[in-house]
């Protein structure tokens, strides 16, 4: 036990600053943006472990992503602890403590070095930044994926001091489960890359002996360095196979163009070239964490110069890297590292993401760490004092660390707090503006909703979500004709706003226009085949049309898509009384009030059929 003694405090210094920085959030409640779609909305993730659950999970591409894992996690939360999101924040702070412990003995074990090995977790646990991934339910994708991250580097640690299959599978086994999980794992083969050149130093094979300054063994020195450099490649090869399959499953899950595909001039357009300003405010945010904000306002207005000015600063800091490489080789390692882990998430890509979030910083700001906890003892290695020096400093870091995260935390206990912060430390945020829209209208408060949807179009007039809540609100208080010219403002800018077009088809039968409210209908359904009220009210009209095989063929539909649709298996005992099928009617009537035992016009339907039947209740 004393031979771990370090490790062991190093481990509880850890686990109890994290919690004490985190454990608040046990008393927050969720989000209003995502944790609606990924767990209190979301019928198929609230019923908890099912096999209907895990079939979807498995198939969907909900939110363009695929990630069966993500969902399986939300699903155990649920089977465990309900809609309590005590539970559901417990399991995100056990994710976080249990990433800080891994990476802290995968780095123990690459480098051999305690306290700075230490440092870097100390800074992962603690950073500002990684407030959003812990404290943001729906983020749990983020947690889990560097989860099997930081397992599959330890499994390659292993299987680096002595290479073997045996050794390899775990490796690839973990790498798998990470990009079910999250697809941002695709960058772990070229961080291994970067971990074979430093600090497990694999791609620096020892030099043959002899006669070392003859051409002919300059020459053999130099082939041998590079096969095995190539080996060092080709043992990655599945991975890289994984990584080529996860590519193409991310893009059908988005609907675009393959990399492959996406033409030059594409790649040098304005949003793609924010990209170089995603990364430097990053960096500064690093090493700034004040006025962070979810979300942040678009970097729309950064100019195409100082887009080609953040460019260049990031080639010069690249060039000096590689320049110092042989003298610091943590600085290359950890520059590459950021660069190559931030790629898919600041749209490089034609299908990357270009708003900022913090929490696409949690793995990438690893590489920066390495470059502090190596870099800075390196420069004051001259200084007569610099142990005391460095553990002073430290401390005082780390002391403030804690402090703003804890505060940052505070500012996500609800959705109200946490958004209206974001714009009290922001300028322009016409997305921030458009949610607390929502929060005040499903708070009652109209007017201030009103001011806030129309501060956000103030900001962006072409958003397509502000003109959609708009739609909603306007509805609600009975302004149809407005509410519909919001609503094809939305589907005019995001034609596959499924929604949308249902809420539109809604108004428009209401207004008698059938035939215009069954064309939104079906678009509904086209763009979320999975959404039972769309195949309720397309139900609905069709009957109203005399259409009731099409009618009953959407209510079949929109139950097995929601079996507890009390509506829906009313309507189908309706239809199917209609058409003289007795004994599927009462069965229906029978479901629907095993769901709504209180379902008044369900009793008295039953009871018709019955005695149609030559039945009465009683005897039944």
């Amino acid at each position: 036990m004393s031979r771990y003694r370090s490790e062991i405090i190093v481990c509880l210094f850890l686990i109890i600053t994290t919690l004490a920085v985190y454990w608040q959030t046990l008393n927050f409640d969720f989000i209003i943006c995502d944790d609606t779609d990924y767990v209190t909305e979301n019928l198929h993730v609230r019923a908890g472990w099912t096999v209907e659950g895990a079939v979807w999970a498995f198939t969907t591409k909900f939110h363009r992503h695929w990630h069966p894992l993500t969902w399986l996690s939300h699903m155990t939360d649920c089977q465990l602890f309900g809609l309590n999101p005590a539970g559901h924040h417990l399991s995100s702070l056990f994710l976080h403590l249990a990433n800080t412990v891994l990476l802290f003995f995968v780095f123990k074990l690459m480098t051999g070095t305690l306290w700075r090995s230490a440092f870097v977790a100390a800074l992962f646990a603690l950073h500002p930044l990684h407030v959003e991934p812990v404290a943001w339910i729906s983020v749990r994708k983020d947690l889990l994926c560097t989860f099997f991250w930081m397992l599959a580097m330890l499994a390659y640690v292993r299987y680096s001091k002595s290479p073997g299959f045996c050794r390899y599978v775990p490796v690839l086994l973990a790498f798998i489960l990470g990009l079910m999980a999250k697809s941002m794992v695709v960058t772990l083969p070229f961080v291994l890359l970067l971990m074979d050149y430093w600090p497990l130093k694999r791609s620096r094979p020892g030099q043959s002996k002899g006669e070392r300054n003859t051409g002919n063994r300059k020459f053999l020195n130099f082939m041998y360095q590079k096969l095995f450099e190539f080996r060092l490649i080709w043992e990655k090869a599945l991975l890289f196979i994984f990584v080529g399959a996860a590519s193409v499953v991310t893009l059908s899950a988005m609907q675009q163009q393959t990399v492959l595909n996406v033409h030059t001039s594409r790649l040098l357009r304005t949003e793609h070239l924010i990209a170089n300003a995603s990364y430097i405010s990053y960096i500064c945010k690093t090493f700034w964490p004040l006025n962070l904000a979810v979300p942040y306002p678009d970097h729309s207005a950064t100019s195409a110069w100082q887009s080609v000015g953040y460019g260049l600063l990031l080639i010069f800091i690249t060039f000096l890297v590689f320049w110092k490489r042989r003298q610091y080789p943590y600085l290359l390692v950890g520059w590459l590292w950021y660069l190559i882990t931030l790629m898919p998430v600041v749209g490089i890509v034609g299908y990357g993401p270009t708003n900022m979030f913090d929490r696409y910083t949690y793995l990438p700001l690893i590489g920066l760490f390495i470059i502090i906890a190596w870099g800075v003892p390196d420069l004051l290695k001259a200084w007569r004092y610099q142990r005391i020096v460095l553990a002073i400093s430290t401390g005082i870091l780390l002391l403030c660390l804690i402090t703003l995260t804890w505060f940052q935390v505070q500012y996500w206990k609800d959705s109200a707090t946490l958004f209206n912060h974001s714009l009290d430390v922001t300028v322009n945020n016409y997305k921030a503006h458009n949610i607390m829209g929502v929060i005040r209208s499903e708070q009652g408060k109209a007017e201030e909703a009103f001011d806030h949807y129309y501060r956000s179009l103030s900001i962006k007039p072409n958003y397509e979500k502000t003109h959609y809540n708009l739609g909603v609100i306007l509805a609600e208080q009975g302004k149809r004709e407005e509410a519909i010219d919001h609503y094809y403002k939305a589907i005019r800018l995001k034609p596959r706003r499924s929604m949308a077009h249902y809420n539109l088809g809604l108004l428009l039968a209401q207004q008698g226009r059938l035939e215009e409210a069954i064309d939104h209908y079906y678009k509904a359904i086209k763009f979320k085949p999975d959404y039972a009220k769309s195949h309720y009210n397309l139900g609905l009209i069709l009957a109203q049309q005399g259409k009731l095989e099409e009618a009953i063929d959407h209510y079949y539909k929109a139950i097995s898509i929601k079996p507890d649709y009390a509506k829906a298996h009313y309507n189908l005992g309706v239809f199917l009384t209609k058409q003289g099928k007795l004994e599927e009617a009462i069965k229906h009537y029978s479901k629907a009030i095993s769901i709504k035992p209180d379902y008044a016009k369900a009793h008295r339907n039953l009871e018709h059929v019955l005695r149609l039947m030559g039945k009465s209740t009683e005897g039944s």
